[in-house]
């Protein structure tokens, strides 16, 4: 038995799992909020029961300390040497990385050297191994990318109609996010199937405050909604999603907006919160709609929208589909959207869903289509740290 710790650095937080390998079983979790300030906020989960502390927590290094410190105080390990590995979410692995990799100077200076295509996560995720690191210096440590998995597209799905010399001298493209919840979810849902990985077909939606959808066949991603940063493809929470890139320049020159700006209203006005004007979180919207807000319900109309017309370009380029995969916050708990997306997709992909079953479905793994259903349609908590879990066990040779 092998103990690996999964860790998703942010910014000012920090996420962590801890399993017992190969077994996958998690043996707590947690997570610090707001590091860097006075009033941070620790969180840990021992014997099910969640513990929580306020105090000040100056930066990641304090915020690691205090994790691993705790690990032991609570003998949930009794000695920190038991931990063998550290599975680190990285953001952004551009055309280097094309799969998960131990950590070695070499790939700290690789993937330092990708800072400008994620200037928000991929220093954040540095400092969390860094602090890991001093930590732990023991302790073997991997690299896991959300690119990595889209890396298998080929170029008619990743190349931008603009001059190639901008991919040429710097890589513009399209990437993709969330990979390692579109292959945790894909991987469940051939093995819920009983069906070779490599002979499915499956979209994976995994739908939350940042959304992306993906084509997945036979185990490989094809396509996916995200494109050079996150900002791209379904409408989602505050990020607007595709539009005609002309409409950036335009509201520039009509309200005099920097870049920065434009950018802003883009990134964190937008989405949910700018059509609705009522919020950015989808349970804000559900409860609008049930109400008959004409704003909620709008808003609503536009995400299906989106999210239908990803899925039948995509289910066109598949040559069909398998199964459908809901994932993420507000596909594993907003029924009203899953049970809307499945009825507008009823007539053109058979899609028979049981709205008993979905009705009373919030992040259970369950099937929600009826036998007669053409294609299957699956509703799969996500779950990247296990994905993190398995990968660093897989690469630390334990």
């Amino acid at each position: 038995m092998t103990k690996i710790i999964s860790v998703n650095a942010g910014s000012s937080s920090l996420k962590f799992q801890l399993f017992e390998m190969p077994e996958e079983t998690v043996l707590t979790s947690g997570i610090v909020e707001k590091i860097g300030f006075e009033d941070a906020i620790f969180t840990i989960k021992v014997n099910g029961e969640k513990v929580k502390k306020v105090l000040p927590i100056p930066d990641h290094t304090k915020a690691v300390s205090l994790l691993l410190e705790s690990l032991v105080e609570y003998k949930i390990v009794e000695s920190l040497d038991e931990i063998k590995g550290a599975g680190h979410r990285a953001v952004h692995g551009g055309e280097i990385f094309k799969e998960s990799v131990p950590v070695t100077d070499e790939v700290v200076e690789q993937f330092s050297s990708l800072n400008e295509l994620a200037p928000l996560h991929n220093p954040a995720g540095l400092i969390g191994y860094n602090a890991f690191k001093e930590n732990l210096p023991h302790c073997k440590h991997a690299f896991v990318f959300d690119t990595a998995f889209h890396q298998t597209m080929p170029q008619e799905s990743y190349i931008y109609a603009l001059p190639i010399r901008y991919y040429n001298d710097y890589k513009i493209r399209r990437y993709g996010f969330h990979g390692t919840s579109h292959k945790y979810v894909s991987q469940r849902c051939a093995e819920l199937m009983e069906k070779p990985l490599e002979d499915t077909k499956i979209i994976t939606c995994h739908l939350g405050n940042g959304a992306s959808i993906t084509a997945v066949d036979g185990g490989k991603s094809i396509n996916t909604s995200m494109g050079f940063t996150p900002l791209a493809g379904v409408m989602m929470g505050t990020r607007c999603g595709d539009i005609d890139p002309a409409i950036v320049t335009y509201i520039m020159k009509k309200e005099g907006l920097s870049i920065e700006e434009v950018n802003d209203v883009m990134n964190k006005q937008s989405g949910m919160l700018g059509v609705s004007g009522i919020s950015s979180d989808a349970r804000d919207i559900e409860d609008g709609f049930k109400e008959g807000n004409p704003a909620a319900i709008l808003t609503t109309e536009v995400y299906v929208n989106r999210v239908i017309n990803t899925v039948g370009g995509y289910y066109a380029q598949l040559g069909g589909a398998d199964a459908i995969v809901f994932t993420g916050g507000i596909g594993e708990n907003d029924t009203n959207i899953r049970k809307l997306i499945c009825n507008r997709l009823k007539d053109a992909f058979g899609i028979v869903l049981d709205e008993e079953i979905n009705s009373c479905s919030r992040g259970k793994e369950i099937l929600l289509s009826k036998p007669e259903s053409k294609i299957q349609v699956w509703l799969i908590p996500t779950n990247e740290e296990l994905m993190i879990a398995r990968d660093t066990y897989r690469l630390i040779g334990e």
